[in-house]
């Protein structure tokens, strides 16, 4: 039986939420990637509460000029840099069903850098 590609990345989100759940102390950084943009959201399950987000799409990013790899890491850092506000140091990674890889892989290593824990 072949899958569809959005059945197939729908199955892969829901194994990956069986396994990353949010808490208030280690939120779930998920991950979404469009064509474009790609954004991010903290996120406490146990209340459903997004406690802080960033995106491509933001004033702050929209002078940036880069490849989307490029944008993406600067994402990361800032989705860290608003969880050390909030108060959270720990994260629960959810890739959304996306391969860890490119953008996502990028994301990620620039939120690491700006001292972010996964």
């Amino acid at each position: 039986m072949v899958l569809a590609k959005t059945e197939r990345k729908q199955r892969i989100r829901n194994r990956i939420r069986k396994v990353s759940i949010g808490t208030a102390t280690k939120p779930r950084l998920s991950v979404f990637r469009s064509n474009k943009e790609i954004y991010t959201q903290l996120i406490d399950d146990s209340t459903g509460v997004t406690l802080a987000s960033a995106s491509s799409r933001d004033k702050e990013f929209s002078s940036e000029k880069g490849t989307k790899i490029e944008i993406a890491k600067i994402v990361g850092k800032a989705i860290a840099e608003k969880a050390k506000k909030v108060g959270i140091e720990t994260v629960a990674f959810d890739r959304g069903g996306n391969l860890y890889h490119g953008r996502i892989k990028s994301l990620a290593d620039g939120a690491r850098e700006a001292g972010l824990k996964f």
